[in-house]
């Protein structure tokens, strides 16, 4: 059995794939995996299809043209059915990933809640002050030098509130944060 290190070394090397920098990597990878493999499979059906109809329907088979077409509704029930099975392999996918990173999202008490506004070839990140609440904006109030965000600084809310210009502030040992 091959451990997460031969694993990661295969990603890495075989695949591209730069090194592991976070706790989810694996699954990130294991994803990227599955669907590759996935679009492989579509890929080889819609192939053999493809080259199936060409040799199928071509011209030294069919010299003139049907202009009454197909007249059975197989096609119809095969279309249906492939995207019946894609729809039901990315939903079985995508649903449990998210219902598995919804689930341990920490609660807004525990964890850091920041406004993050994005601007061509900028991020602004605006943290709230010591007592936790953002104080008032006002388009009016903008200027892109001093206050990117207009901040309304006469708002009591507003005075301690923090922003930075594509710089986001971590705290170490906090539980996953999410931006608001």
């Amino acid at each position: 059995m091959v451990g997460a290190p031969e694993v990661e070394n295969l990603m890495t090397n075989w695949l591209g794939l730069p090194l592991l920098a976070s706790a989810h990597g694996q699954q990130i990878d294991d994803l990227i995996g599955w669907i590759h493999i996935f679009m492989f499979v579509l890929f080889i059906g819609w192939g053999g299809f493809f080259i199936y109809t060409l040799i199928r329907f071509r011209a030294s088979r069919n010299p003139v043209a049907n202009y009454e077409g197909v007249k059975s509704h197989a096609s119809s029930y095969l279309e249906g059915g492939v995207l019946v099975v894609e729809m039901v392999l990315l939903f079985a996918i995508s649903i449990p990933l998210w219902i598995a990173r919804v689930d341990r999202l920490p609660s807004e008490s525990e964890a850091l809640v920041v406004q993050v506004t994005g601007e061509q070839f900028a991020w602004n990140v605006r943290y709230a002050g010591p007592d936790g609440k953002f104080g008032k904006t006002d388009v009016k109030l903008i200027d892109l030098q001093t206050n990117p965000l207009g901040v309304d600084r006469s708002d009591p809310a507003a005075v301690a509130d923090v922003t930075r210009v594509n710089q986001r502030l971590l705290r170490a040992g906090a539980p996953d944060e999410r931006a608001a």
